[in-house]
């Protein structure tokens, strides 16, 4: 929703901040809630003590002074009284009842009822209207017939003279330039913030200064990335009579943050009636649907999820579904609807996959509620979504009923709500372009199935010229006038939208066009390149360039520019485009451009004779010549649609994921489509549906219309005047969504910016009511859309004006390689395997715990280095040890090996990386590769059965060191703290210790020899990895183990206890010596190491240390005496 109503107090701190240089005195209020300290009110508003009052409701109320919700003259006591006797109590305000809570209070302005006035000002899609009646007040009446109004054009600005002159004719002469400069000022600031409706009433003009007494305002939400800082923050009150729910907020914010639209608003929290439908007109005319079967009064809620979320915030938007639906029982269990259209790229599985989790996890409560769930859906990859959702439903313990395609939209309310029975046996579709799914080799191919209701198919007929000819249309005629595309139509795409520029390609191919319609991409952020794609089986390079002109200027032959740029930048790159008169056609895909901009398009496109499709929409199609983007979505519903030939109907839609519906419904009920557009669901689309509609009444290629319209706007009333005076002859055939919305008891904002009905004149009942009177073909609801359109369809063919053609089959187009993978129907090796992390999902996982549980449960580096390097969550004693690893052996000085050789890289000024790496590769049997010899030979003596003195003889014997003894500086009498610490922890902590207690052994014996002979920092931490490796119970080869099952099941429990002790202990020598093989002991020293390393290069960059170069006097020069 792009135009969202404020709280007075909202709009009066706007104003107080922004409306300078005028006689209005700033307004003085206080709000109040709920939870609001009366003594803290006071003291921040003292005025509140000394003067008399006026207190009303803060909510959206219309004519409060009517319905006695406003006090005045009153003082602080009797307003805290009046507050306090309403605060909380139900209000009745029309058919609405709600609970007051908020309360706008300020000063008591005296004054003379020949002082009060009126003002307001609201936008329409051409210009604002300024409305101005010198008399104003409660008894006002209809403002409409008596005020003066002067309209602004969008982007003009009104003077204080011309305001004087046009509207303030009958005030006080003395009166007129201070407010002609008030509105002038007020004018401003209304197009400067965004305003799209300001009213004021009354408004007091005295002699001298100018009081804001009353206000109701709305503004442009879509503005809020261009006007945060000058609003503030700002809440958005929901209308009267409907509470704030907090599921509502988190769904609000979860929308915020997606590029997703996730829309949610609970009608009746106590209904059985449940609905989670994907698309915004999808979820109006499922409303419709249910309010027409008698369920209004039990509908709980409006939603909708739409434009691709993904699988998390498909589970988040769900779950919250689910939990207020089982926050109360109903006596006659509830249902849930999980529907929508045709989805023109919303990958259906992965969507599905999120509220199967979320079904699962609910699985008890949905039982204990009664809930019966109800599915239809299609569109990419719906199969795979249809198959979870069936699968699910077999463990759920509730009914769970699925459709596809071949199932009417709406068809899944009469079933939930038992008016119509539910079938036992659907048919289901098993292709997906022209590829067979897995189960469905033995069915008739969908193609051939889907049987034309005016033709046969005609397999013999392949030529690539027919699809352009079989509505007696050639593909290269000469473009006739009003025709948007043909099969020579080239477009340019702005934005680095490769899957939607591969699907229009694709869509050429099946419509046996000779090129490509894309002939160019636009992308500042990146630099000129060229990007693949391909052309039937074929790769072909698609230029992308970083600036406008390059790509205009080399691709003259463009004439439509396929905007994907975002709703912040969509405005600017449209200007841009329309700077080229080449472009004829623009089509803006981003939801959610400010109101303003988008009308100054309208404006600029008009005056250079630009076409623009869109905003807010997917698009449009000519089939067998051109489509935009993502519409029509994936090939098998293209085939399904029979879009890759023309036929005979043309329709216009706001609804873009509608759009795919009447696709579907078309091609069931007639031959086909010639042309569809989808003119975009925001308040101000480029063009309307007159534009479109008067295009296909000049095409005699087009047999007859079809207009979904919905509610909010009067654009179908021009509709309505073309019909009546005879500028529309062709069949018609219109409908109106939203008729739900006069059942509501407050008002509900649609999925769509633009569906909002501001008066009766707006509403979808008196629009279908205004198209049948007019002569348009009206059905009685959607769900007999279809059955009309065929009614219409074949009296044309009975006439002679449609003669249908043969049945043209479509090439084959190959699939690609990801999406084949991705519908099951094609297995590949992997290159490598992986088996401690996955990043693919919505979150990262270690060794299969997420990362938030990492965080949470404080594992530290240590937990980190358990998971990552041993694939498991060790013990805390174990996380502890590797840390302390860390620590000491971080750093030993600058004179090793591998610290002086960072400071020599870091010192000829080498990068980082590579002034570590040459210190890592130091690393080895003479320097910290200590840690795996100490490791090994302590190990393979005290398994061979050596005793310390036996291992250390056999050592001198082979006149090899005993890794992990000995030290330059320390020794028994000066040891090693870092040695101390370690053995001491280790001794407390570790359940088992025998290879350390047989190190400490040898350190005796080689002590007595030399008293440097100690066990060092590397022998004391690899004899104790080793025991922990060993004994800590976490390392066991569970496949081993189950070797071993049925033969311990065959002899007695003491023998059986006797061999597992046995083999837990063997393999944890086996594990242990494979860890130790792979380097694992040595890895902590390297990761300590690193840290020190890291550390000595940014002293050496913080010291600014100049390039190294050893001193001679420390280099032993050893030469020939002569040279031989």
């Amino acid at each position: 929703m792009s135009a969202k109503a404020i709280r007075e107090a909202t709009g009066k701190r706007i104003l107080n901040q922004h409306l300078t240089g005028t006689a209005a005195e700033p307004c003085r209020f206080a709000a109040v809630s709920e939870s609001t300290d009366w003594g803290e009110l006071v003291a921040e508003n003292p005025w509140l003590r000394s003067e008399k009052l006026v207190v009303k409701p803060d909510q959206l109320i219309k004519r409060r002074g009517k319905l006695g919700l406003i006090a005045v003259n009153a003082d602080l006591s009797a307003v805290r009284s009046w507050v306090g006797e309403r605060m909380g109590r139900d209000q009745t305000v029309g058919r609405a009842t709600g609970k007051l809570r908020n309360f706008i209070i300020e000063p008591f302005v005296t004054h003379k009822q020949d002082e009060e006035a009126y003002v307001c000002i609201y936008s329409h899609r051409y210009a604002d209207t300024i409305l101005f009646h010198h008399e104003g007040g409660v008894d006002i009446g209809d403002v409409d017939a008596k005020a003066t109004k002067v309209d602004v054009a969008v982007g003009a600005s009104i003077t204080a003279a011309e305001i004087e002159e046009k509207l303030l004719k009958k005030l006080p002469q003395l009166k007129k330039k201070m407010v002609a400069t008030f509105i002038e000022k007020l004018y401003q600031v209304y197009v400067d913030l965004y305003f799209t409706y300001l009213e004021i009433n009354p408004l007091v003009v005295t002699s001298k200064s100018i009081y804001i007494l009353d206000l109701a305002a709305k503004i442009d939400a879509t503005a809020d990335f261009i006007c945060r800082q000058k609003w503030g923050e700002i809440e958005y009150p929901p209308p009267f009579g409907r509470d704030a729910f907090p599921e509502e907020a988190y769904i609000a914010d979860l929308d915020a943050k997606s590029g997703a639209s996730l829309k949610l608003t609970i009608l009746n929290k106590s209904g059985r009636i449940w609905t989670m439908v994907a698309g915004g007109g999808a979820s109006v005319i499922y409303s419709d649907t249910i309010c027409d079967l008698g369920g209004a009064p039990e509908l709980a809620n409006y939603g909708e999820y739409s434009g691709a979320p993904t699988e998390q915030q498909t589970y988040e938007y769900a779950k919250t579904i689910l939990s207020l639906m089982t926050q109360e029982k109903h006596p006659k269990g509830k249902v849930l609807i999980i529907g929508g259209g045709i989805a023109n790229f919303t990958n259906v599985a992965a969507t599905f996959k999120g509220i199967v989790t979320a079904l699962q996890e609910f699985q008890p409560k949905l039982v204990e509620h009664n809930i019966s769930i109800f599915v239809r859906r299609a569109g990419p990859n719906y199969q795979e979504g249809l198959r979870i959702m069936r699968e699910v439903g077999q463990n759920l313990g509730i009914p769970l009923h699925v459709f596809g395609p071949e199932t009417h939209m709406t068809a899944i309310v009469g079933m939930a709500l038992g008016k119509k029975p539910i079938p036992s046996v659907t048919a289901m579709e098993f292709s997906t372009a022209n590829f067979l799914l897995p189960g469905g080799q033995n069915k008739e191919s969908p193609l051939q199935s889907r049987k034309s209701s005016t033709s046969t198919l005609a397999p013999t007929t392949t030529s690539r010229e027919t699809s352009g000819q079989a509505s007696g249309q050639s593909g290269d005629a000469p473009q006739r006038k009003g025709v948007l595309f043909n099969k020579s139509t080239k477009a340019i795409v702005w934005g680095l939208q490769t899957r939607a520029v591969q699907s229009m390609l694709d869509f050429d191919f099946v419509c046996c066009r000779t090129e490509p319609s894309v002939v160019a991409m636009v992308y500042p952020f990146t630099g000129d390149h060229k990007q693949k794609f391909y052309w039937g089986h074929k790769e072909i390079l698609i230029p992308v360039y970083k600036k406008m002109e390059d790509a205009m200027t080399k691709h003259q032959n463009a004439d439509v520019l396929v905007n994907f740029a975002s709703l912040r930048s969509a405005y600017e790159s449209t200007v841009d485009t329309m700077n080229y008169p080449q472009i004829r056609t623009i089509a803006i895909i981003a939801e959610g451009i400010p109101e303003n901009l988008t009308r100054k398009l309208i404006l600029m496109a008009q005056e250079k004779g630009v076409t623009i499709i869109g905003p807010a929409t997917v698009g449009g199609v000519k089939p067998g010549c051109f489509k935009i983007g993502n519409t029509g979505g994936m090939m098998d519903n293209i085939l399904h649609s029979k879009l890759y030939r023309p036929g005979s109907v043309a329709y216009v839609s706001r609804s873009g994921g509608m759009s795919n519906e009447l696709n579907n419904i078309v091609s069931k009920a007639t031959n086909g489509v010639l042309e569809g557009v989808a003119i975009g669901g925001d308040r101000y689309p480029g063009t309307n549906f007159m534009d479109h509609i008067m295009r296909y009444q000049a095409d005699p290629e087009v047999k007859m219309i079809v207009l979904l319209g919905e509610v909010g706007g009067v654009e179908e009333y021009d509709v309505c005047n073309a019909l009546s005076d005879g500028r529309i002859t062709k069949p018609l055939v219109a409908w109106c969504i939203g008729t739900c919305a006069g059942m509501f008891t407050s008002e509900v904002q649609f999925g769509h910016a633009g569906s909002c009905a501001n008066s009766d004149r707006e509403t979808a009942v008196a629009k279908n009511k205004a198209l049948a009177e007019a002569g348009a073909h009206v059905p009685s609801s959607f769900d007999s859309l279809g059955d009309l359109v065929a009614e219409v369809y074949e009296s044309l063919v009975q006439e002679g004006v449609i003669l249908p053609a043969p049945e043209v089959p479509p090439p084959t187009v190959p699939m690609d390689y990801s999406w084949a993978r991705e519908l099951g129907l094609i297995r590949k090796p992997a290159s490598f395997m992986t088996s401690i992390c996955d990043e693919r999902g919505q979150e990262l996982n270690y060794a299969g715990m997420p990362i938030s549980d990492v965080l949470k449960q404080n594992l530290g580096i240590g937990g980190v280095i358990s998971l990552l390097w041993f694939q498991r969550c060790l013990p805390p004693y174990v996380c502890k040890f590797f840390e302390m690893c860390l620590m000491v052996t971080a750093d030993h000085g600058p004179a090793v090996s591998g610290a002086h050789n960072t400071i020599v890289c870091a010192r000829a000024g080498k990068d980082l990386v590579s002034s570590l790496v040459s210190g890592l590769l130091t690393i080895g049997d003479r320097f910290g590769g200590a840690l795996d010899g100490a490791a090994r030979q302590f190990s393979e003596a005290y398994d061979s059965g050596l005793i310390p003195m036996e291992f250390v003889n056999a050592m001198r014997k082979k006149g090899q060191l005993i890794m992990g003894i000995g030290h330059r500086v320390k020794s028994i009498n000066n040891p090693d703290m870092r040695v101390k610490i370690i053995k001491e922890f280790v001794l407390e902590h570790f359940p088992s210790t025998p290879l350390l207690r047989y190190a400490l052994e040898v350190e005796k014996i080689t002590t007595s020899k030399k008293p440097n002979l100690i066990l060092n920092v590397d022998g004391i931490i690899a004899v104790s990895f080793v025991d922990l490796l060993r004994h800590s119970g976490s390392f066991t080869r569970q496949k081993e183990n189950q070797k071993y099952c049925w033969a311990l099941s065959k002899i007695s429990i003491h023998r059986a206890q006797c061999v597992l002790l046995h083999l837990h202990i063997f393999m944890n020598k086996e594990e242990a010596q494979e860890y130790i093989e792979m380097g694992s002991i040595n890895s902590l020293f390297v990761l300590g190491r690193s840290i020190g390393f890291i550390g000595h290069y940014m002293d050496q960059k913080r010291l600014k240390q100049g390039l190294y170069r050893h001193p001679w006097d420390d280099i032993s020069y050893v030469l020939p005496e002569q040279y031989n």
